[in-house]
């Protein structure tokens, strides 16, 4: 065998013990990427609160891709108020537009309805104040699908659930999971220009935290179940071949 052939070997050898790692500890990597990405939105508004604001605005910047962050759709904390649905929602929360005709940084719109980039702008780029606190990296419905499938992940692992847990159905999770979301999500983007469906709506907070975390339960029992079976398959086939070259491991 020739240098360069043993150098390969080796080098196969490496990855086949590193993937051997990989699919022995899956869950616990796949619970720790979850949680980290869960958890640091709640992180960002506490540093705001203590005056880390570098660090904090580091997080929302890392954040801003996957979310549109819009205040009136996403959850505070240490504030007056969790939540600041806009007007046309309907919830005893003081709403929006009666705090953004306050700040000068936000623009409260002509109209309940109005959504225009001069509106939602502000309302993304505003991070919050003292007053009302400060905003999650992730709006409130994202919040809950990423939270929800992190504890779904913890509930996985669990040893007597993980034996007899199976990946749920297609169609519950079509029906379950993929249904309010979509149909809250869409209905009401669809009733904003330039679509104009039907009358312009909002959700409350609680149906977004509520539709997302049943999409993040759906994901969870979805995904996780397949990622067991297929790293079961992926270490098997790995063994067998270090088995095959005669490789203690």
């Amino acid at each position: 065998m020739t240098d360069k052939e043993k150098k390969k070997l080796s080098f196969n050898l490496r990855v086949n013990l590193f993937m051997l790692k990989v699919t022995r500890h899956w869950l616990r990597i796949a619970l720790m990427v979850v949680g980290l990405y869960a958890t640091l939105p709640l992180v960002a508004p506490t540093l705001m609160q203590f005056g880390f604001t570098a660090p904090a605005n580091v997080l929302y910047t890392l954040y801003s891709p996957m979310c549109h962050q819009f205040s009136f759709r996403s959850v505070f904390l240490y504030g007056e108020q969790n939540f600041y649905p806009r007007e046309i929602v309907g919830t005893d929360l003081r709403p929006y537009e009666a705090y953004a005709a306050e700040i000068e940084e936000l623009n409260p719109g002509s109209s309940p309805t109005e959504f225009t980039l001069e509106f939602f702008m502000p309302a993304r780029a505003f991070r919050g104040n003292e007053q009302m606190g400060y905003k999650m990296t992730l709006c409130a419905r994202d919040a809950a699908i990423y939270l929800t499938m992190f504890m779904g992940g913890l509930i996985y692992a669990i040893p007597s659930v993980r034996k007899r847990i199976l990946p749920i159905p297609l169609w519950i999770y079509v029906i379950a999971g993929l249904g309010p979301i979509g149909l809250d999500g869409f209905s009401q983007l669809l009733s904003y220009e330039p679509f104009n469906f039907w009358a312009v709506r909002e959700t409350a907070p609680f149906f977004r935290l509520a539709t997302g975390a049943m999409f993040g339960l759906m994901n969870a029992w979805l995904a996780f179940p397949y990622l067991e079976r297929a790293m079961w398959d992926s270490r098997r086939d790995i063994v067998d071949k270090l088995v095959e070259e005669q490789i203690e491991f």
